[in-house]
């Protein structure tokens, strides 16, 4: 791991700059990269961060805030080294493993109801998501599932 001081970072665009401790380029930074929230990122954070090649120059990955600006305080986030592995998700059943006579036929569901469906799964799995961690992946299954015409309108 490598730590460095955020040099740049725009919430919005989200994306910034580090400039590792060590020295030499500075590192682009991705919010989706951020273990944690994007937030609490700014300006003079000190983070720790794996060290990868972009397609552009270096770039981090794994991106853990250590200290906010004049010492502020952390919100503890694990080590990604730390943090457990989801359970094995069950194997969707094929079409050869449905019972003789059952025509394959499920639920279509309307874009509302799926978003509440998903919304409350992600809180049962993740309590710990913010709220627009759960939109975003939320917007990302809604559109996966009405590109493949699993649901209504």
């Amino acid at each position: 791991m490598v730590t460095g001081r955020v040099i740049s970072f725009d919430e919005f665009r989200g994306y910034g700059f580090i400039a590792p401790d060590t020295g030499g380029e500075d590192v682009f930074m991705h919010v989706n990269d951020l273990n944690g929230d994007k937030r609490l990122i700014t300006v003079d954070s000190r983070v720790e961060f794996m060290l990868e090649n972009g397609g552009k120059g270096p770039k981090a990955s794994r991106v853990r805030l250590l200290e906010r600006p004049g010492g502020g305080t952390v919100p503890h986030v694990p080590p990604v080294s730390q943090v457990s592995p989801m359970p094995p998700v069950p194997a969707l059943p094929r079409d050869t493993d449905r019972p003789a006579g059952d025509p394959g036929f499920c639920d279509v569901l309307s874009v509302r109801e799926l978003s509440h469906e998903v919304t409350e799964a992600i809180l049962a799995a993740v309590p710990s998501m913010t709220a627009e961690q759960i939109v975003r992946v939320r917007t990302a299954v809604v559109e996966l599932a009405h590109g493949h015409g699993w649901t209504e309108g």
